[in-house]
């Protein structure tokens, strides 16, 4: 039996291709995820391993979809073969069994180079942020409240009103109130 194997990183990302690729392999049960590939514990690709019996396939869009790093994608295959159980990936076309010391290689070169990629995506996103760092610019989220708004929040407070006033009256919490009535100005 063919078992599909289908993951997403965020809420806002859609399965729809992964599944039709699936369906079209003939996977007869595909089992999802929306999480990051780097989570060790995904519900969906569990439940796909304990579903499979000896002489079936699971199967994935992508490598990546597996895991993101070649330790984790070598430990599930290696747990996958002990069980009897094969793997094949669509786009890049390969089957890894143990019957199989050509299928062995490929897949160790493809996680290697689905590692390669993912380290040079992040070192270009830290190589980002430093250059938007040199030009002044810091990244995160906006300050809520201007010196200005502090100073006033500040001169309620003293006055006695209340915080909870003070916060529904800005449209913020009492938490977001009392970080910047505690922040040195």
């Amino acid at each position: 039996m063919n078992i599909g194997y289908a993951r997403v990183s965020t809420g806002l990302q859609n399965l729809d291709l992964q599944k039709d690729s699936l369906k079209k392999y003939n996977c007869e049960k595909i089992f999802t995820d929306h999480m990051s590939g780097s989570k060790r514990e995904r519900p969906g690709l569990k439940s796909a391993i304990e579903f499979s019996r000896p002489g079936d396939t699971i199967v994935v869009w992508r490598l990546d979809r597996l895991g993101r790093n070649m330790e984790d994608l070598i430990n599930i295959v290696n747990s996958l073969n002990n069980k009897g159980v094969s793997f094949h990936s669509l786009q890049e076309n390969i089957t890894m069994d143990k019957s199989s010391s050509t299928g062995q290689l490929m897949f160790h070169l493809f996680a290697a180079f689905a590692e390669f990629e993912r380290n040079l995506i992040l070192e270009r996103s830290a190589a980002g942020r430093e250059a938007a760092r040199a030009r002044g610019r810091l990244g995160g989220r906006p300050e809520k409240f201007s010196e200005q708004d502090v100073k006033l929040l500040k001169t309620l407070v003293e006055s006695g009103t209340p915080i909870k006033s003070i916060a529904d009256s800005w449209g913020v919490s009492r938490t977001t109130i009392y970080r910047y009535i505690n922040k040195k100005i």
